[in-house]
């Protein structure tokens, strides 16, 4: 890393989090999941389906496709972790699943929006999806080796500040000159760059090429100030890999603060993954809100992510990353509550009149609170395994760390898919993510607040 300095390093670092941001939020969450449960619910309602039983099966049809990235993500994350630490090397990695990623994103233009080719969309946002997850596992594995145990806490939120402050830009972009409302005319009344025909959604579908563009233009720092610190290895790949991931998997009985904090991760994250895979959708089919409105929604949340980050961070390095997480997952089950508790009609059971703005209010505070408590319990989380990481290990780790966060990723979206279809309510199938929020924080308990460092040799 000749002529690189350390805080180069990290600036380059903290670009990856601004690169790879706009997949959640204008993919995930604000623009294309939107979209996509509009699209699939128009669809539906033209094969003779009711709205209820429309709305209910597009999230159904969103939801198995979470779910099956999810499994393809965390099963493969610590075989593909294990085989980077056996090599020594990162970035060629980092660039297949990145070129991944472009591709997804830019392909979902296709995606009509007549219906017809909905599996199509799905696809190409899997792959997209699939390649920002598995690189982001190489990209949480540097974080160690960018500062000292004290300082990695404030460098985690600022990185992910950094990211969604990109995410917010990245959002007012789409909303001012591409996303077209029912108008035909973007947030500002004006005509979709470019010429695109608002008759055929091009502004909104503009979001799958913007996402890739964004992406390959914004990872230029990362890879001009960012290089493999792991010494060359002789491993033997995929042998080697397997062999390492087999011996790290029998030294957890070794580390039971390393072992709850991987099983309380892996359902507080899908927890938290089911908020962001379905927001945008339960705005879109239960309080019949439009994408633009969605989109302002997002910024807002993005906004709220970026400063909650930042503060997060400050309190993770002064406190530690155990309390930040403890009051994140408190409030995010008091927002989760909330969100089942209401539609256009009632909230908790008192009837609204019709018209009322409460729900559209309480929706965007909590918002602010999904948004802000998301991105500080992301934040906190990375720094709880970089102090339970082997420096000699560090990607595997982090595999392991991505296995936690995807291996019950089809829980939240499954369970969703599920209660949806059983209640033939949006609303309701939300419900089960206040049962893995619960599940996480019960975990946390066996949790050591500074990691188990002295538990590696052990292991």
């Amino acid at each position: 890393m000749t002529g690189i300095s350390p805080r180069k390093r990290i600036w380059g670092w903290f670009f990856f989090d601004w690169a790879s941001q706009p997949y959640h939020t204008l993919l995930i969450t604000f623009v294309f999941g939107p979209y996509f449960a509009s699209v699939a619910s128009d669809y539906f309602m033209t094969t003779g389906l009711g709205e209820d039983a429309a709305d209910a099966r597009a999230q159904t049809m969103w939801s198995w496709c979470l779910t099956v990235t999810g499994l393809i993500i965390g099963f493969g994350a610590p075989i593909i972790g294990a085989i980077a630490d056996t090599t020594g090397k990162r970035l060629p990695w980092i660039v297949l699943f990145s070129l991944m990623y472009v591709a997804g994103a830019g392909a979902i233009w296709w995606m009509l929006p007549d219906g017809s080719n909905l599996w199509f969309g799905l696809v190409a946002f899997g792959i997209g999806f699939i390649g920002a997850e598995y690189a982001l596992i190489f990209i949480n594995s540097q974080l160690p080796s960018l500062g000292s145990p004290q300082e990695i806490g404030d460098l985690s939120g600022s990185g992910f500040a950094f990211g969604y402050a990109g995410g917010v830009l990245s959002l007012v972009i789409m909303l001012v000159f591409f996303v077209e409302q029912s108008s035909g005319k973007t947030l500002l009344g004006l005509d979709p760059a470019f010429g695109l025909d608002p008759e055929a959604r091009e502004g909104t579908r503009f979001v799958g090429p913007f996402t890739a563009l964004w992406f390959a233009v914004f990872m230029i720092p990362y890879f001009a100030w960012v290089r493999d610190t792991c010494p060359a290895r002789q491993g033997r790949g995929i042998r080697d890999a397997l062999g390492l991931l087999t011996r790290t998997i029998k030294g957890l009985r070794h580390r039971l603060s390393l072992s709850t904090y991987l099983g309380s991760s892996m359902f507080y994250r899908d927890a938290l993954n089911g908020l962001y895979g379905f927001g945008g959708t339960y705005a879109i089919l239960v309080l019949n809100w439009s994408i633009t409105s969605v989109g302002i929604f997002g910024i807002v949340g993005a906004i709220s992510a970026a400063v909650f980050s930042w503060v997060g961070g400050k309190v993770d390095k002064r406190l530690g990353p155990k309390p930040v997480i403890l009051a994140a997952i408190w409030g995010l089950i008091a927002v989760c509550v909330t969100v089942v508790g209401m539609d256009r009609s009632q909230i908790f059971g008192v009837p609204l009149p019709e018209g009322s703005m409460v729900p559209d209010v309480v929706f965007f505070g909590c918002g602010v609170l999904i948004g802000g408590l998301g991105g500080t319990l992301q934040a906190a989380s990375r720094t709880m395994m970089a102090r339970h990481t082997d420096p000699a290990a560090p990607t595997e780790n982090f595999g392991l760390y991505g296995l936690s966060g995807r291996a019950t990723a089809f829980l939240a979206p499954g369970l969703i898919g599920l209660v949806t279809a059983l209640t033939g309510s949006a609303r309701l199938g939300v419900s089960p993510v206040i049962l893995l929020f619960v599940i996480g924080l019960v975990l946390l308990h066996w949790v050591q607040p500074e990691g188990d460092q002295e538990t590696w040799a052990v292991s």
